[in-house]
């Protein structure tokens, strides 16, 4: 399954094992998924993840990013002409569009409303992406 992830998603993952974006962080860290990033992305990841009051080690960070560059396919993603609530969102809008990601997993799904952008781009939460996964793992079995 092609993702993009939004950064609070991997935060909260990441701070919090137990719950749905701990269990996506270990999709991705199991290569069960596959990250779709540009540098915008990869460089917010970890621009936030540094923050001080995470307190996460410098060397876990860079493993994580390693992993998800190595792991994951970088996408060339030319600009939507669109607004958004936060337009700090739009990058991941432009990845998942121009990567035809299967989802767009966020903890902040209105910021992503937009109508007509001529891509059918699936945007859910962390729990509506585990349910989503589930069921698709169920029906290949």
């Amino acid at each position: 399954m092609r993702v993009v992830i939004d950064t609070n998603v991997l935060v909260s993952g990441a701070l919090s094992p137990h719950g749905p974006p701990g269990r996506i962080v270990d999709a991705v860290l199991a290569g069960n998924v596959t990250v779709l990033y540009d540098d915008r992305i990869l460089g917010e990841y970890g621009a936030v993840l540094r923050r001080s009051r995470f307190k996460f080690e410098a060397r876990d960070i860079d493993a994580l990013l390693d992993l998800i560059e190595s792991g994951g396919e970088a996408i060339m993603a030319p600009p939507l002409n669109l607004e958004l609530p936060d337009m700090s969102d739009l990058p991941f809008l432009e990845v998942a569009v121009a990567g035809s990601a299967d989802a767009l997993i966020t903890g902040n799904a209105r910021h992503f409303k937009v109508r007509n952008i001529g891509h059918e781009v699936h945007v859910c939460t962390p729990a509506e992406f585990m349910l989503r996964d589930r069921r698709t793992e169920d029906s290949s079995a």
